[in-house]
């Protein structure tokens, strides 16, 4: 009875250090934030249509699913799916479907499966930027791991050196969900990290109507021909140079500091800021992920850092700013809210050998 007891104990022990060494990279595979925000709830009160693509996930092709046609509609939008001319989307899994999924999966860095996972849903129903992914026009440079776009014909800012881009808000178009000086400060400090890296300098100007950046919260449809959608969806966009409009969508629950902002559909507003600038400087999305230009954000998440395939990129547009080093790029991060699911299997093996040997150890009879 006292081995038998001995060996329970060991598994026992056994389950609960394997467990333990589990949680962390359970909680970093969350996509949403933790529940007790009432996530779930939240999101839905948010009217966030694209929520209702995870009733998708894993469907075959060849099927004919009710509401299918609206995955085709999102894949059209972002430019991965033409219908012929007149015709409405239809709910079947067909080829072309099949063929738009797996150039999504390429162009966002995820696995090609040409099916509708749980990882290109995940990825589909993530706030993003309005820009398209891939225009028949851009020019897409692959440097290893690294992928950074231009719009068409590389449009760049020119002017002569040194060059200095101005910036205003729109004083009709803003939010009271942020102080002035806050939103001011964002901005500042998000412009300040492409400065860094090319020799283009910018500075705020108080008259909006000649500043070449001009910065506005707006609402589904503001006459661009670009229409927001309300909460979560399509959070911002941009124009290509030298157009100069970023607009923000004023729907969102837009926040500088999440220990204040306790809102589950919360948005970084700095990390949208400076990702569109990217866009008013001439760069089109990155299929790296922890690039500053991928084209989704998760929500309550800060992604403020350009990785050096930001930087190779639009010093390919501007040159390099010689006060740049290197070296002084941050690491780059990924918060744990949007880790892949891929990686709650990666649990330290030698956790679990050594708790292993250790129930083997203990369950052996003493000689």
């Amino acid at each position: 009875m006292s081995s038998l007891w001995k060996q329970v104990s060991s598994l026992f022990f056994f389950f609960f250090l394997l467990i333990t060494a589990c949680i962390p990279y359970c909680l970093a595979a969350r996509i949403i934030p933790d529940n007790k925000l009432g996530v779930m709830d939240e999101i839905n009160n948010a009217t966030f249509k694209w929520f209702n693509f995870f009733k998708f996930t894993d469907a075959v092709p060849g099927s004919n699913t009710s509401g299918l046609s609206e995955i085709k509609e999102y894949l059209h939008q972002f430019g991965y799916l033409v219908p012929e001319s007149g015709v409405n989307f239809t709910d079947e899994f067909d080829a072309e479907l099949q063929s738009a999924v797996a150039t999504y999966q390429r162009r966002l860095g995820l696995k090609v499966t040409r099916q509708l996972d749980s990882d290109t849903v995940s990825s589909m129903v993530s706030p993003r930027c309005k820009v398209k992914d891939n225009s028949p026009s851009s020019i897409v440079h692959v440097h290893g791991t690294r992928h950074y776009s231009f719009f068409p014909d590389m449009a760049r800012w020119v002017r002569p050196n040194p060059v200095i881009l101005t910036y205003a808000f729109n004083p009709q178009h803003t939010t009271d969900q942020l102080s002035s000086a806050d939103i001011r400060s964002a901005f500042a400090r998000a412009f300040a990290r492409w400065a860094q890296v090319i020799p283009v300098q910018f500075e705020e100007s108080s008259t909006f109507e000649t500043a070449d950046v001009k910065i506005g919260f707006h609402s589904r449809d503001h006459g661009d021909g670009q229409p927001f959608d309300g909460p979560l969806g399509v959070i911002g966009h941009a124009f290509s140079p030298e157009d100069g409009r970023l607009h923000l969508d004023a729907d969102e629950t837009w926040a500088l500091d999440f220990g204040i902002v306790e809102a589950a559909n919360a948005v970084d507003l700095e990390s949208v800021a400076t990702h569109e600038i990217g866009h008013v400087l001439g760069m089109g999305h990155s299929s790296v992920k922890e690039a500053m230009m991928y084209p989704t954000l998760t929500v309550r998440t800060r992604k403020v850092d350009l990785i050096l395939d930001d930087v190779e990129g639009i010093q390919t547009l501007y040159g390099p700013n010689p006060a740049f080093k290197i070296d002084s790029l941050p690491k780059p991060t990924q918060s744990a809210s949007y880790l892949p699911v891929a990686q709650w299997t990666n649990v330290p093996i030698k956790l679990i050998a050594t708790s292993l040997a250790m129930v083997l150890t203990l369950s052996l009879p003493k000689q």
